[in-house]
């Protein structure tokens, strides 16, 4: 903990004929080592600033837009229709014997959920440069708080599933009372854990920053999102399931629509999520006390 000094109005005059040193004298209103590692319980007595920046985050989002609320849905709504039309209609993929509009919606809401969490947390320590340079806090709040207003236009958009399901005559299955909660949970260690790292390596270097679309971009197409996962040949499936997202999208179809559950995929993912996670702490504590020099 940061630990204040006295330092009186005035100093004792020296005695005359009294030697001085040409260095420079430092004092150190020092603070104490904290080493690297990283402090839950600290966090923890943070987490009404946690509460506080993931608020104003979800104010500013909509502050001074036309149709506020609404952008939350726009994304995965006028997606699913683009991708409807050029791979539903045009390129005649299948979709595991469903209607594409809801198979694809169903991978999209995780998906879009998934985009945004990783985009905001990879730039939140940039963005939130004026704290990180003036006070003293937890850095983990920052990314963490990036991260948690996403739920509320996740929700949103997940909303539209039940009306789309309805219209085209399917009954989610009753697992999807405790799986979707699961898998969304499971995203969101994934982000975080991917977050921590992209967001300590954008601090130091900006190309990163640069680097994260065109990620994003090929990891769509390596996800079933647009296809289905029995459309990859049986010998290359693996190499899919490699995606920690892929399990988590077939999760949700088999949840939503009841397609067949992928045990190996999702395990896959679930493993690959907390194996992202404790990396990301690692390293984001290694380097989080340089970040207030190179922010």
């Amino acid at each position: 903990m940061t630990q204040a000094i006295k330092i009186p109005e005035s100093f004792p005059s020296e005695p005359e004929g009294t030697p001085h040193s040409d260095k420079p004298v430092m004092v150190i209103l020092g603070t104490e080592e904290r080493g690297n590692r990283l402090n839950f319980k600290e966090a923890w007595d943070y987490r009404e600033l946690l509460l506080f920046l993931s608020w104003r985050d979800l104010k500013i989002r909509y502050k001074q837009t036309v149709l506020g609320m609404a952008w939350s849905v726009v994304q995965p709504v006028f997606s699913m229709v683009m991708m409807t039309v050029v791979f539903g209609k045009l390129a005649k993929i299948p979709a595991d014997g469903l209607p594409y509009p809801v198979f694809n919606y169903a991978a999209l809401v995780p998906w879009t959920f998934f985009v945004n969490s990783i985009s905001r947390c990879s730039f939140s320590l940039v963005g939130n440069s004026h704290l990180i340079t003036k006070v003293y806090f937890p850095r983990l709040i920052i990314p963490v708080a990036s991260i948690l207003p996403g739920l509320f236009d996740y929700a949103i958009a997940f909303s539209l599933m039940a009306p789309l399901m309805l219209y085209f005559g399917i009954l989610p299955t009753w697992s999807v009372l405790y799986s979707v909660p699961l898998l969304t949970l499971n995203i969101m260690v994934l982000s975080l854990g991917l977050g921590l790292c992209l967001s300590s390596l954008n601090v130091k270097f900006r190309d990163v920053g640069n680097l994260i679309p065109f990620m994003i971009q090929l990891a769509m197409y390596a996800t079933p999102i647009v296809y289905p996962l029995s459309l990859v040949p049986e010998k290359y499936r693996w190499l899919m399931m490699c995606n920690p997202m892929t399990g988590t999208v077939e999760g949700f179809r088999s949840a939503l629509l009841g397609t067949p559950w992928n045990l190996t995929a999702i395990c896959v993912s679930v493993a690959m999520s907390a194996f992202f996670l404790v990396i990301g702490l690692i390293f984001f504590t290694r380097v989080e006390r340089s970040f207030t020099d190179v922010v």
